[in-house]
């Protein structure tokens, strides 16, 4: 499924680079994510599986990835929902 959706959040200043070989150190072209919570699911160094898809990629997460994620995907939520409560935004 492509945009917004049930279980989806949006990582608020996500930043997205197709990278050019032989620019900024790049050894080969490629596409950069980057964003603070993303090394608290995928820690520098770790490899992953990556996938096309109508509008975009799918970033597939292995085991451990995905215990970090759920546990990032509950405080998250732990958050939100503290906020809501107190009528914040």
């Amino acid at each position: 499924m492509t945009g917004p959706g049930e279980g989806k959040y949006v990582l608020k200043g996500a930043k997205v680079y197709i990278h050019e070989k032989g620019k900024s150190r790049a050894r080969i072209t490629h596409i950069d994510i980057e964003h603070p919570l993303l090394n608290a699911i995928i820690k520098p160094g770790e490899a992953s599986y990556v996938q096309g898809k109508e509008g975009g990629c799918f970033i597939g997460l292995k085991k451990e990835m995905l215990a970090r994620a759920e546990a990032l995907l509950k405080k998250l939520k732990a958050k939100t929902e503290n906020s809501d409560e107190k009528g914040e935004e």
